[in-house]
């Protein structure tokens, strides 16, 4: 069963660290961004990433998403990324748009689901920019639910799901989120939503020009 820390009565460091040893060590660990609750890791760690993939009972041909706390941070882990990757990241991060852009060198073939390309986000949500910060890289950001099942929006909802084989959830209450985050994928400046959310086409259409 997952231990379940409440961040409402602890303090915020303390859970913190807690987390990043976790992390650090392997581990993988459920906590909420601005959309639902996701399956964090070090995407670097071959033993987490498959970790991930066995609580998800995901196949292993689907890429892995990673979630950023700045667009320096994202912008080291794609390959030659286009002007249009930094207009839309610009316009939209921290928030519910992740983009889709070659991987770098940087991140290892499993994680991109042996495609090569990686899907960057930057989540508005504290807690989740404090985590990627103290654990000094990107984690990955895959909701934490069971593949093709809902999206969990409340630690219980992720305890039910996959509380028998996930170690660790951070309860820090229930997301805001109703959707989870527009997908778009780019070829040099061109931009296809691979999966509708709330940043919308006329959104994109408008930064992009």
């Amino acid at each position: 069963m997952s231990q379940i820390l409440k961040l409402e009565n602890s303090r915020l460091d303390v859970v913190l660290e807690h987390c990043v040893r976790a992390i650090l060590a392997g581990q993988v660990v459920a906590f909420p961004t601005d959309t639902f609750y996701c399956l964090g890791a070090d995407p670097f760690n071959l033993k987490a990433v498959s970790e991930i993939f066995r609580i998800k009972r995901r196949p292993g041909g689907r890429a892995l998403p990673l979630l950023v706390s700045s667009l320096d941070q994202a912008a080291d882990l794609a390959e030659n990324p286009p002007a249009a990757f930094f207009r839309l990241a610009e316009k939209f991060w921290p928030g519910p748009l992740t983009l889709v852009v070659p991987a770098s060198r940087l991140i290892p073939l499993k994680v991109t689901g042996n495609t090569g390309k990686v899907g960057l986000r930057w989540p508005k949500a504290p807690l989740a920019e404090a985590l990627i910060t103290a654990a000094a890289r990107p984690l990955t950001g895959t909701s934490a639910n069971v593949s093709d099942s809902p999206a969990c929006a409340t630690a219980e909802e992720v305890e039910r799901q996959v509380g028998d084989v996930l170690p660790l959830i951070l309860d820090g209450g229930t997301t805001a989120g109703t959707l989870a985050s527009t997908v778009v994928e780019l070829d040099g400046d061109s931009a296809r939503i691979v999966r509708p959310g709330p940043i919308t086409e006329s959104q994109l259409k408008e930064c992009l020009g």
